[in-house]
């Protein structure tokens, strides 16, 4: 008891000094939980976009993106007749453009395919789809910055569509997306008789292992894998993740830096009363708790006011209309949990000098101490 009493004290002598502490790492707090969250979010919606109705994607080994992958339609022939699938979807990836959007992704899909089946048709509807050879569904977004309707023609990239429909998705990618018909998605990006990846649903989870076997031996250019381990393998997404977890780790670092000039503040301006401590009998490890204390409670408060910064910025970007869709604001409680051990590791870190020093202080000399 005499130990929180103290740290309290302490804590309370310098309001200004330990607030501006725990503002840092409240800052820093929300800051990372704020960037880990969106970027773990894009990263669940892209994986979404491949694992529409499916357990397994298959695309070409060693690509460093699904946009480079190339898939022969042989394959997907063949595949489809295995007894056991159930079915196999092919999509074709690309980027298009048109007037002041340089940057609208393109699926080439089928009309069996479940973005089609799964959307909500605002216009036009499915049996259309792929009717005539010009023919393109927009997502609402898309349809939007396009100024599109049913019936209506757009421009993208250096060709003219009739739109067939447009519908309403709940990832923000499909969207704002242009779902061409698969063989013209093939001539528009030269890529004739190929797709990006098949999504596959088997008959039972079971034939995983059967499936991932067959395609190494009928096809060893291609690889299978799982949603769940092509999310954990894919490149780009290591790289999204390392970056989200980088830039928050930085922001931590500044302020466990902040808590650390505190302490050491703090220390250089209690030497007289830390060398009294010490003459009625408190030790080295007593004096040492004592500011590990200080910088751990300053470090609760910062993360705690941190997350609910962090999550009331989050809620707030998910009210922006234009948002809607591109980021997924669902704080995941391992996100939660590791930021709040990384921020009490952290201003306990910044302690480690300050305690050090304050260990070190003779009581006999700091009594003269001015």
């Amino acid at each position: 008891m005499i130990f929180l009493k103290l740290i309290l004290t302490n804590l309370l002598r310098h309001r200004i000094r330990s607030l501006i502490s725990i503002a840092g790492i409240a800052f820093s707090v929300a800051a990372m939980l704020t960037i880990v969250t969106i970027l773990q979010g894009a990263v669940g919606m892209f994986s979404g976009i491949l694992s529409s109705d499916s357990q397994i994607i298959v695309f070409e080994r060693n690509v460093s993106d699904l946009f480079f992958s190339n898939v022969p339609a042989s394959a997907l022939t063949e595949i489809s007749t295995w007894p056991i699938v159930q079915h196999a979807d092919p999509v074709l990836f690309g980027v298009v453009t048109s007037s002041d959007h340089p940057i609208i992704t393109c699926f080439g899909i089928t009309a069996a395919d479940a973005r089609l089946r799964k959307a909500t048709w605002l216009e036009g509807s499915r049996a259309n789809f792929a009717r005539q050879p010009d023919d393109v569904v927009l997502g609402q977004r898309a349809a939007e910055f396009l100024h599109a309707h049913l019936n209506s023609s757009v421009a993208i990239g250096n060709g003219t569509f009739h739109v067939a429909g447009i519908i309403q998705t709940a990832n923000g990618f499909e969207d704002g997306g242009v779902f061409m018909p698969l063989p013209a998605a093939q001539d528009f990006f030269h890529k004739p008789g190929a797709s990006s990846v098949i999504t596959i649903k088997l008959s039972d989870k079971k034939f995983v292992d059967e499936f991932k076997q067959r395609i190494k031996a009928h096809y060893p250019d291609l690889i299978a894998l799982e949603d769940a381990e092509f999310t954990r393998s894919y490149s780009q997404f290591k790289i999204l993740k390392a970056t989200a977890w980088t830039v928050g780790g930085c922001g931590l670092l500044l302020g466990g830096l902040g808590v650390a000039n505190t302490m050491i503040m703090s220390v250089f301006t209690r030497i007289r009363e830390i060398a009294i401590l010490r003459v009625n009998g408190f030790s080295n490890l007593q004096i040492a708790t004592m500011i590990f204390g200080e910088s751990a409670l300053v470090s609760v408060f910062g993360a705690i006011t941190g997350l609910l910064l962090g999550a009331a910025f989050l809620w707030v970007l998910k009210l922006i209309p234009a948002l809607h869709g591109y980021v997924d604001v669902t704080i995941q409680p391992f996100i939660v949990l590791t930021v709040i051990v990384l921020a009490f590791l952290t201003g306990v870190a910044g302690a480690l000098y300050p305690a050090m020093y304050a260990m070190r202080i003779r009581a006999v000399e700091a009594l003269r101490f001015e």
